[in-house]
């Protein structure tokens, strides 16, 4: 397959780097284009053979896969621009985690279109890439665009409703564990005369070994608690203290952000109508 991707931000850039370490695509078969020329051009450098593109027509006539790493206000000129140069069969591919899929489908008509939401963690290829489609994705594209995210990861298909919430197990998950951990870390600091670097490193080592034996060993939360929180012993405590009280911050948690992304994904989808029709109508 020869893919494509529009867009050299954070997420540009980690897609075409993980496609060409991992071997999924070869240089000679990836089309790269950004708004400005001059953050790509030295990509030859580094990957003599990949397509680096002035024009996203260029990127859209010669590709099989597309994927679209842009800002929500570029998306619907973008594929305003391109729709009419992509192949019958291109899967069109959208990062926006605020745009529906029936939005992109009054562009993008009787086309092939997916959604998916990756995650930081992909730079370490451990992450769950949630995705979802249209109903013209069948299962041989869905087979293809399996092959080439699970350079990321996981691939977890989600329907398009259950998106905001899977997101933040996800996506935003990496955020709120970070936020987490140091708290912990600096309130830790009251409590003993150790160095800050080193009450980080134990506490890091320490999540990095329960993820991995709670992968490894398969063992659920609730098994892991009952081996360390031994009867009567100091752990119970702590882990009596966490199940009374942070259910509430929680569930506050989930509650912002549902209602933050709400906020965001309706002022995004607002404004790709506005320009959308604006658009149209001029043409």
């Amino acid at each position: 397959m020869k893919i494509g991707i529009i867009g050299y931000g954070s997420m540009g850039k980690m897609f075409l780097e993980k496609f060409i370490e991992t071997n999924i695509v070869e240089e000679s078969n990836l089309f790269v284009s950004n708004r400005t020329y001059e953050k790509i051009m030295d990509l030859k450098n580094k990957y003599p053979k990949i397509n680096i593109c002035k024009e996203n027509t260029y990127v859209a006539e010669n590709v099989d896969v597309i994927f679209i790493c842009v800002k929500p206000i570029e998306y619907k000129e973008v594929l305003s621009e391109i729709i009419n140069k992509l192949k019958e069969n291109c899967l069109i591919v959208s990062l926006n985690g605020s745009i529906l899929l029936k939005q992109l489908e009054q562009i993008c008509i009787n086309r092939k279109i997916v959604r998916i939401v990756p995650s930081v963690t992909a730079e370490v290829n451990h992450s769950v890439t949630l995705i979802c489609y249209n109903e013209y994705v069948n299962d041989t594209d869905k087979n293809n665009i399996n092959i080439l995210l699970k350079c990321f990861g996981t691939v977890s298909e989600v329907h398009e409703d259950e998106i905001s919430m899977a997101s933040d197990l996800t996506s935003c998950m990496p955020g709120f564990i970070g936020a987490i951990f140091k708290v912990i870390t600096d309130e830790a600091e009251k409590y003993t005369k150790i160095e800050k670097e080193k009450i980080i490193e134990m506490v890091m080592e320490t999540m990095y070994g329960t993820s991995k034996i709670l992968k490894e060993k398969n063992i659920t939360f609730d098994n892991l608690v009952d081996r360390v929180a031994t009867k009567g012993g100091s752990t119970e405590e702590g882990t009596k203290i966490i199940e009374e009280k942070l259910p509430e911050i929680i569930n506050e948690i989930y509650e912002k952000t549902l209602e933050k992304r709400k906020i965001i994904s309706e002022k995004v989808q607002i404004n790709f109508w506005i320009k959308y029709k604006i658009r149209a109508h001029c043409t």
